[in-house]
């Protein structure tokens, strides 16, 4: 895209254990439909998928002040997410998870093979912060039932999930002061090496740029999430809608209990044919 990455900075591979027989599932080729042509004084952007060699290939991700007078030409053509700048592949649909108070949390890429989810975390200057990170989600997800491999792809180690609700495939890559991480999850085989889903998020991720900033932050913090005004008011309105609901479901709920009649309290205490129930019981 914008231009190669060094071999040095890329992770070498080990594995935690070897990979289970998995199906063969959504096995056509993923078609982004970016512009083929290559790069120009014009079009500065090496797209996803321009075959010029291998390297090529691996350009990116891309730190936000290497790229950003080259990005200018092309940011209408991506989703700013503030920390992250994502490419958005053609019928691709944007999924936002909202925390309680309103705030995103995590931004998903909806596509018809699976989800891709696209994070960045705050991290040391030099790299190796994913190969610590990677050993330790593989070791949660093992404790979790899962059944983890570990997988060389274009920037190295990638970690492939299987779980019972879907199958995980995390790609990570570790930058000046950042990392990456972009999990791709889809039914059964969706994960697997060389599928569409895999393509599609590796094509996303080669020209995701990544926005630091400044601020001091703890290892492994998450960079911050800012949406696009009008999506973040398109979502504010929607929260409040729905906070607006639940509240008239609580108040009609309220004045439904108000509205009942209170029981019924008997006068005396309930007789029958051999006296009340107190005498029945020889207490009264």
């Amino acid at each position: 895209m914008f231009g190669k990455k060094k071999k040095s900075d890329r992770v070498e591979d080990d594995r935690y254990d070897e990979a289970g027989d998995y199906d063969d599932a959504y096995a056509e080729e993923y078609e982004p439909g970016y512009d083929d042509d290559p790069p120009t004084d014009e079009n500065p952007i090496v797209t996803a998928d321009y075959a010029a060699g291998d390297d090529a290939q691996r350009s990116g991700p891309y730190d936000y002040e290497d790229v950003a007078e080259l990005l200018d030409a092309v940011l209408d053509q991506r989703l700013d997410l503030g920390s992250v700048i994502l490419p958005v592949p053609p019928g691709g649909q944007l999924q936002v998870e909202m925390s309680p108070d309103g705030a995103p949390q995590a931004v998903h890429l909806a596509t018809e093979h699976g989800r891709i989810t696209v994070a960045a975390y705050a991290a040391p200057k030099s790299p190796g912060q994913w190969r610590t990170v990677a050993a330790d989600l593989a070791e949660s997800l093992r404790a979790d039932g899962a059944r983890v491999a570990v997988e060389t792809g274009p920037w190295g180690r990638e970690l492939l999930a299987v779980t019972e609700g879907a199958d995980l495939r995390f790609i990570g890559v570790d930058g000046y002061r950042w990392m990456v991480r972009l999990v791709a999850a889809g039914p059964s085989g969706a994960a697997d090496d060389g599928t569409a889903l895999v393509s599609a998020a590796r094509a996303i991720l080669r020209e995701t740029v990544i926005r630091r900033g400044t601020d001091p932050l703890p290892v492994r913090d998450p960079l911050p999430v800012v949406l696009p005004q009008e999506l973040a008011e398109q979502l504010a309105a929607a929260h409040q809608q729905q906070v607006e609901a639940q509240q008239a479901q609580v108040l009609a709920a309220q004045q439904a209990q108000q509205a009942a009649p209170p029981p019924r309290v008997p006068d005396g205490p309930r007789r029958g044919a051999d006296g009340s129930a107190m005498q029945q019981l020889g207490l009264n």
